[in-house]
C-alpha cells in the first residue's frame, strides 16, 4: 500500500487556563499546503474544536487528529519579541514567553540536520517521556504515523484567552491531558519549535512545492 509522508516545520504553542479550557496553536512557516497556521482547542468538558484557515487544511488536520467540531476561519498570527497575538475566528489569545531553561538550551545544540529526522524524535521521545511525561512519536488514528522533532523550547509564563466572547482565565497548566492525537502538550505551558513529520496510508496526496519559508517570524 502507498504510504504518504508530509513535514511540516514550524512551531506549537500549548497553554492552559483557568476556565479549564486548553488551546494549542499550531504554526507553519513551511507546510506542504503552503505557510498557514491552526488551532485545536479542548473545552473543560472534553469538547475538542479545530480552527483552520481553509477547508483543505481542515480536511487535512482533521484526518490525522481527533475533534468534535471543525471550523474554518481566518488564522493569524504575529510574534513580536516575546509576545505572540493569535487571532482564529471565535478565538482571541496572547501568550509571553520568558527565558530558555536547560531543555530548551540542550535543544538549540543538536544540528539542524539531524533535529529534522525521524530517527533524532525517536530518541528524543524517550527523553521527553523521563523529562516531561509527553510522548513525540506514536499513531493517533489507524494507518498514521507521526514524529515530532523539537530544535527549542522556551516557557509561555503570561496569557490572555477569550473563546466566543467569554474569558478563558489566567495562565494555568495544560491539564487534565489534551485529547486530539496519541500524545498530549507538556503540563507546563510553552512554545517548541518543531518538525513534524506525518505518514499516513492510502491515496489523496497534499500539494507539492509550496512550502517555501515566510520570514514573518523569525527565531524565537
Amino acid at each position: 500500500m502507498d504510504r504518504e509522508r508530509l513535514v511540516f516545520e514550524g512551531w506549537i504553542a500549548a497553554v492552559g487556563t483557568g476556565s479549564g479550557t486548553r488551546v494549542v496553536v499550531g504554526h507553519w512557516p513551511r507546510s506542504p499546503f503552503g505557510p498557514f497556521s491552526d488551532v485545536m482547542l479542548e473545552r473543560a468538558d472534553g469538547w475538542r474544536v479545530l480552527l483552520a484557515p481553509t477547508a483543505e487544511t481542515a480536511a487535512y488536520v482533521s484526518a490525522v487528529y481527533h475533534f468534535d467540531e471543525v471550523r474554518t476561519v481566518t488564522v493569524q498570527v504575529r510574534a513580536r519579541d516575546r509576545v505572540w497575538d493569535v487571532s482564529a475566528g471565535p478565538l482571541a489569545l496572547s501568550f509571553t514567553l520568558g527565558r530558555r531553561g536547560l531543555l530548551g538550551l540542550l535543544l538549540r545544540v543538536v544540528p539542524r540536520p539531524l533535529a529534522r529526522t525521524t530517527s533524532w524524535a525517536a530518541v528524543a521521545d524517550v527523553l521527553a517521556r523521563f523529562m516531561a511525561g509527553v510522548r513525540t512519536r506514536g499513531s493517533s488514528r489507524p494507518g498514521v504515523r507521526q514524529w515530532y522533532s523539537a530544535g527549542d523550547l522556551r516557557p509561555i509564563v503570561a496569557a490572555r484567552a477569550r473563546f466566543d466572547g467569554r474569558d478563558l482565565g489566567p495562565l494555568a497548566p495544560v491539564r487534565p491531558p489534551l485529547r486530539f492525537g496519541f500524545g498530549s502538550a507538556p503540563p507546563a505551558p510553552a512554545l517548541t519549535r518543531v518538525v513534524s513529520t506525518v505518514e499516513r496510508a492510502g491515496p489523496g496526496r497534499a500539494p507539492r512545492g509550496r512550502g517555501r519559508l515566510r520570514p514573518s517570524c523569525g527565531r524565537h
